[in-house]
């Protein structure tokens, strides 16, 4: 059973930033790859960042790039969003998720809770 628990959300100004971590009770934590998606109300969940298993490749959607980042520490079975220049359209619900496929078309068998960022303008 893959658990994945995300903290790091909360309240933060326009241009501010937040860090998300995604901490994964899965056995050999490398063989997988894992993504953030978000989904702001009224609007469907989307994919915002993914990586590899073995952190090599990154993927970010359009309107996230060059201002989050994610990252792995496979020693801590834990994954990362560094969220910088944070703008009040990034206000979402933030979901974990992995799999065995990377990437924002792969499918996601096992996600997160999630953990509410607000960005207030």
């Amino acid at each position: 059973q893959v658990q994945l628990v995300e903290s790091g959300g909360g309240l933060v100004p326009a241009g501010g930033s937040l860090r998300l971590s995604c901490a994964a009770s899965i056995r050999i934590f490398s063989t997988f790859a894992m993504a953030w998606f978000r989904q702001a109300p009224g609007r469907e969940r989307e994919f915002v960042a993914g990586i590899t298993g073995g952190g090599s490749t990154t993927y970010y959607s359009d309107s996230v790039k060059g201002r989050f980042a994610i990252s792995r520490d496979n020693a801590k079975n834990t994954a990362f969003l560094q969220m910088n220049s944070l703008k009040p359209e990034d206000t979402a619900v933030y979901y974990c998720a992995a799999g065995l496929l990377p990437g924002p078309r792969a499918t996601y068998s096992n996600w997160g809770q999630g953990t509410q960022v607000t960005v207030d303008s």
